[in-house]
Order: C-alpha cells, then structure tokens, then sequence
C-alpha cells in the first residue's frame, strides 16, 4: 500500500504545530517563573524600604525584620494566588442573606491562612522592635488606614470623648493587625469596614445616633461645596 504523499509546505506545518505543542509548556513555565522572581525581588524591596524608614541603626536587626516582611509579604501572595474564589463554593452570607460575591468568597479562601504564618510575622518584628516600631509597619501594609479612619471619626463627631476614642482605636488597630494577612486593598479595606461597623455600633451604644451623625457630617460638606462654588471670584 502507498503511503500517503505529504507535501513539503504541510509536512513543515506540522513540524512546526508539534513543536510549539510541546515548547508552550516550557515557555508559560518559564513566564510563571519569571513573574514570579520579579514578584519576589518586588516583596523584597518594600521590605527593605519599610525597615530603612525606621531607622534602626543595626545592621543585623534590619536584615533580619527585612526577612520577616519578605516572607510574609511573599506567602501570603502564594495563598492568595493558590486559594482564588473559585476554591470557595458560591452561597449566600448567612447574616444577610445576600449571594456571596466575588470578594467576599476571596475573603474566605484568604482567611483559612495557617495561623502560624501571622504569628510568625508579629514574633519576628517584636523580636527586634519596639511596640511602637512593630505599628510602624503594621501601618506601612496598611498604608495608614487607623490614623486616616480614626481622623475622620473626629471630623464626623467632633465631640468624640477620650473613652469614645480610646474604644475606636482599639477596633482600628484590631484591623490593622488583622488586615496585614491579605494580599491587596480590596480585601485591607473590607477587613477595616468589619470593625468600623464596631465602632459605629460602640457609639450608638453610647447614646449617639450615628446615622444622623454621619447625615450631619455630608450636608454640612455639600453645603461647603455649594458656598464655594457661589462664592464671587476674587478680581485680579
């Protein structure tokens, strides 16, 4: 029997088909590796550059706290990219009974974190910090929410007592500790609403009305935007 006759134009068609079959793994295993050495020099640098503000003045704590941020930074990256929302059945929030979205299945998947992994961190930093350097850079993963949320918990109640403050900042910093466990701000922020919501609940609990409160605080600032913007404008 005759084989059949392939032409020189579609025998080198499939030469060339059979061997991109077998070099498109290498090649995407080569970018997954390349992405993730970049990821990594990445995590490295910020560390790097949060310990150096601080100024430690001890070359062997620095490269030690450094290790510690670059660790954390990097494993939870690797949980969040090897636990996506998909990994997280879609339901319903038992509390509102709202479909569970996207984030808030990401959430879960990034909430099963090996306890150790946030212990590992805090121990590092408290190892070689003070209290007040271990918030330092509690606030550089948090880029600054417990200052920027407690401040605008006094421009909402501009009467805010030392007990109502005292209260609120232990619910920020609560969030703070929690939050540096998550990989982007999406999640950072929703961590912060959790104990926000606590601390609206702590002011009503005492007596004030935080939703008239916060209605107060926006028409106050609408009514500003109004008045500037009628203002006359100054003549040259």
């Amino acid at each position: 029997m005759r084989r059949p006759f392939l032409s020189p134009t579609l025998l080198s068609a499939l030469l060339a088909l059979n061997a991109a079959t077998f070099s498109a793994p290498a090649t995407a295993d080569s970018n997954t590796a390349e992405a993730k050495a970049k990821s990594d020099a990445d995590a490295e640098k910020k560390a790097a550059e949060w310990v150096g503000s601080l100024k430690l003045g001890d070359a062997a704590k620095e490269t030690r706290v450094t290790e510690v941020i670059a660790t954390h930074l990097k494993t939870i990256r690797d949980w969040h990219n090897e636990h996506p929302f998909t990994t997280v059945p879609a339901g319903i929030n038992p509390v509102t009974g709202n479909p569970l979205s996207q984030l808030d299945r990401q959430m879960i998947a990034n909430s099963a974190l090996p306890k150790t992994v946030h212990e590992n961190l805090m121990t590092g930093l408290r190892k070689d910090r003070t209290p007040e350097q271990v918030e330092a850079v509690l606030d550089k993963f948090t880029v600054g929410k417990v200052a920027f949320t407690l401040k605008g918990y006094h421009a909402i109640v501009p009467d805010l007592t030392a007990g109502e403050e005292k209260t609120i900042l232990g619910f920020l910093q609560q969030a703070r500790e929690q939050a540096v466990d998550y990989k982007n701000m999406n999640q950072i922020s929703a961590i912060f609403e959790i104990y926000k919501t606590k601390s609206e609940q702590s002011l009503n609990a005492n007596g004030r009305d935080w939703k008239k409160l916060y209605q107060a605080y926006t028409d106050a600032i609408k009514a500003k935007k109004a008045a500037d913007a009628n203002a006359p404008t100054p003549k040259q």
